[in-house]
């Protein structure tokens, strides 16, 4: 498999988001197939960055290819991928992972052997992972990370994104179409056009590379 380079985050979002489906991202060696993301973009009432830059969200501004880390509720760390030109927040959250690498020692940081819950939720895949803040702004090009691009293209099913009260009807939330290690199911019907992702509802795309 091919590293990602930094150039394939130097998109929107928009872009970026349905094509990490698939993609191995690993951390010190622990992680596995990306299963579930979100997109939020510059304009998006529910971005961290939509009121603008602060100290706690600077890194969700760029340079592309970085990691913004966040932490939710003060209780559990959120990896972001950040995506677009410099200056223009825009990242890619990450919710679930099929574990593949190292999980070992991921059953030890979460305690419990399911394999299904070690990281089927954006707090969950952190804590397999040990993300923390200290994993704020680095490169996802470099150790400590490894995000390799997908062999194929899986089945791919899009809807509203989760927890979110401002723009909930949006459909920029990508799934594999029936993985068991979602972080919540999703209802699917086959995407009419790829214009469609913007949408409110649920779709599946099939896409090509």
């Amino acid at each position: 498999m091919s590293l990602l380079s930094r150039d394939f985050f130097a998109r929107p979002v928009h872009e970026v988001a349905p094509e990490l489906v698939g993609a191995t991202l690993l951390v010190e060696g622990v992680g596995g197939t990306i299963v579930e993301v979100e997109a939020y973009d510059a304009d998006d009432p529910a971005s961290h960055g939509y009121r603008g830059r602060t100290q706690r969200n600077a890194a969700m501004f760029g340079p592309p290819g970085h990691a913004y880390v966040y932490r939710s509720y003060g209780v559990h760390w959120c990896l972001n991928l950040v995506c677009a030109r410099a200056g223009r927040a825009e990242a890619v959250l990450l919710r679930a992972l099929e574990p593949t690498h190292g999980l070992d020692a991921m059953r030890e940081r979460r305690g419990l052997d399911d394999v299904r819950a070690l990281c089927s939720g954006p707090g969950k895949l952190c804590q397999s992972l040990g993300v923390t803040r200290r994993h704020d702004g680095l490169a996802l090009d470099a150790p400590p990370f490894a995000l390799y691009e997908r062999r194929s293209v899986p089945d791919i099913a899009t809807g509203p994104r989760i927890g979110i009260s401002k723009a909930a009807e949006r459909s920029w939330r990508y799934c594999v179409a029936g993985s068991p290690f979602l972080s919540r199911p999703i209802a699917s019907r086959p995407l009419r056009s790829s214009t469609d992702r913007r949408v409110a509802g649920a779709h599946v795309i099939g896409e090509k590379r």
